[in-house]
């Protein structure tokens, strides 16, 4: 799926005078820091992940959950389609062709630290008209905490607080949370969040499990039988 001229040109209008974007990286790289990085995939494949922020490999490429983190990601996600470990980082950018990605804000942050609620307020509006109206799938594999509450910014009181409440629930990371996201047109689909702890080495308390906690959600989503016709070109 290729993102909207119209969609594209207001990322890069609201970039424009966005301070904190680690513009060293972008430099390195010889990368536009106005280019928003977007993975997007199929606009009919079923599954999408949603993280907070890209990284340095993520500029590098010019690919959502590419580096460290997104291959904890990524690795599963190969096994569970072809039943074998994942070969290599050329197989890992092929299979993340079959689902959708998306991050709360498509800018590296200096420092990789969290944008401030601000900034993801910022940008909420265009995340949420590609999550609703440019992609037709509606499950989303969150990957942290501020990835899962991103769906309670700008929504009624109502919205947010389920989101928070789901959030301290034993069983976040096995059951699935069903909410709506409101568009400022009034346009609105429901999603079916499936969240996770971040991949993150720094996520201490959940970082030896998240393997295993992904290939669950993935077999219990049944991502291997919905995803596998999706092998289009990621664009």
């Amino acid at each position: 799926m290729q993102l909207s001229d119209s969609l594209r040109t207001a990322f890069r209008r609201e970039a424009e005078n966005l301070e904190g974007v680690d513009l060293e990286v972008y430099r390195q790289f010889d990368k536009d820091p106005l280019e928003p990085v977007i993975g997007l995939g199929p606009r009919e494949a079923p599954i999408g992940f949603f993280g907070r922020d890209p990284g340095r490999q993520e500029i590098k490429h010019g690919a959502p959950f590419v580096g460290s983190g997104g291959q904890k990601v990524r690795g599963p996600l190969y096994e569970a389609l072809h039943g074998e470990p994942l070969p290599d980082f050329e197989a890992s950018l092929e299979v993340g062709r079959r689902v959708f990605w998306a991050n709360t804000v498509p800018y590296k942050p200096a420092g990789n630290k969290a944008w401030s609620m601000a900034v993801k307020r910022r940008f909420q509006p265009l995340m949420a008209e590609l999550l609703v109206t440019h992609w037709q799938g509606r499950t989303v594999i969150t990957l942290g905490r501020e990835a899962f509450l991103w769906f309670g910014i700008n929504q009624p009181k109502e919205v947010r607080q389920a989101l928070e409440a789901f959030w301290t629930r034993e069983d976040r990371f096995e059951a699935l949370h069903h909410t709506p996201l409101v568009l400022e047109s009034g346009e609105q689909a429901t999603f079916d969040l499936a969240p996770l702890p971040h991949p993150s080495p720094l996520n201490q308390t959940w970082y030896k499990r998240f393997p295993g906690l992904l290939e669950r959600r993935l077999d219990d989503l049944g991502v291997a039988g919905r995803c596998s016709a999706f092998a289009g070109t990621e664009k």
